[in-house]
């Protein structure tokens, strides 16, 4: 089965194409840059980039992979959760080409794309707990299979990668600012006492990063040679040396620290109340972080589960991770009408596909 998937649920417009759970060939525009002069992104311009690229990258697709219209099964696209004039550009994209080749449509939950992605390089086990660690959430579940989902935590306000962008605008590192946090932490050892780990005195699976910012935040108030006098580029990152170095990448591994610990302790807590898994998925794109991952191969390890990570280019927003999703939800006979509704950021999407016996 030949599957596309469409992805503009934020700023990367993406395309690609899996057959029978293989990856055949995808196109990615990022608009990092274009966002990057106003410090995140916007959702009027992001929309109308998804719409002026998106025709071209489908095309450039086809053509590299020799693939023809008429030999797509099912086309999968994100449907939410998103910024909603994004997500209207792909599902609308896809209904057309779903009217003009007889194609069946798919929609497609974006967080679980992002936490089923690791399929393609190599076996998800169930059941699994799955930690999804992306800039607007952060997410555990319990998954039974590609199409059983059950929500164990979720953020309550600030997601991890929210936090990390808001604590890299406010030292004015350059956008997107997770990286840099994470490449200057590698630099020293956390202070485990600098600052706190958010919302963890309390017996739920809940997230909170904003207490985590606001300290950040008060600390640098304290410390202003932390911040750059107007946004830095990667060059003044990299020329940065001496005291003020050693400064910033003190306050970077200690951030880096809170947060590793804090998703250890919430994913631990889970694991005693999910009952027995056999992997631990970790996705998203904060999961790109080295000391998430290397925070989360221990649990692993301590618990004796299979540790799941999608490849670095997995991790970010891509049409892989969405064709890939599509295929095993079209495998298991999940199929949607041309009603099919996009879903902003804060409502649930509907497990509301048909099946063949629907």
């Amino acid at each position: 089965m030949l599957t596309l998937g469409i992805e503009t649920s934020c700023d990367e417009t993406a395309v690609a194409l899996v057959e029978d759970g293989r990856l055949m060939g995808e196109k990615l525009a990022t608009q990092v840059d274009m966002h990057a002069l106003f410090g995140g992104v916007v959702p009027e311009i992001a929309s109308r980039e998804h719409l002026r690229v998106l025709p071209r990258l489908y095309a450039e697709l086809m053509d590299e992979t020799g693939a023809l219209p008429g030999d797509i099964d099912a086309v999968a696209v994100a449907r939410g959760p998103g910024l909603l004039g994004s997500l209207l550009v792909g599902v609308s994209f896809a209904k057309g080409l779903c009217l003009a080749t007889g194609a069946s449509l798919v929609g497609v939950n974006h967080l679980w794309a992002h936490l089923l992605a690791p399929g393609l390089n190599g076996e998800l086990r169930f059941p699994a707990l799955g930690l999804l660690v992306s800039g607007g959430h952060t997410h555990t579940y319990l998954i039974s299979s590609p199409t059983e989902f059950r929500l164990l935590g979720r953020t309550l306000d600030d997601a991890a990668g929210e936090a990390f962008d808001k604590v890299a605008k406010l030292m004015n590192f350059p956008y997107p600012g997770g990286r840099y946090i994470d490449d200057l932490g590698r630099e020293a050892e956390p202070d485990t006492t600098l600052f706190p780990r958010p919302y963890i005195d309390n017996p739920t699976l809940d997230f909170s990063f904003s207490g985590l910012k606001t300290a950040v935040a008060n600390h640098v108030a304290a410390h202003p040679d932390l911040v750059f006098e107007s946004m830095a580029d990667p060059a003044a990152v990299a020329a940065l040396e001496g005291r003020r170095r050693a400064d910033l990448t003190r306050v970077c591994a200690s951030f880096n620290w809170s947060v590793a610990d804090t998703l250890r302790i919430k994913v631990e807590r889970a694991l005693r109340q999910a009952g027995p898994v056999k992997s631990l998925i970790v996705a998203g794109g904060v999961a790109a972080n080295s000391m998430i991952r290397e925070t989360m191969a221990a649990v692993a390890g301590e618990n004796g589960l299979v540790l799941t990570l999608p490849d670095l280019a997995l991790c970010t927003d891509n049409g892989a991770m969405v064709a890939y999703a599509g295929w095993l939800l079209a495998e298991a006979g999940c199929r949607h009408g041309l009603d099919l509704e996009a879903i902003p950021r804060g409502r649930v999407v509907p497990l509301d596909w048909m099946t063949k016996r629907g």
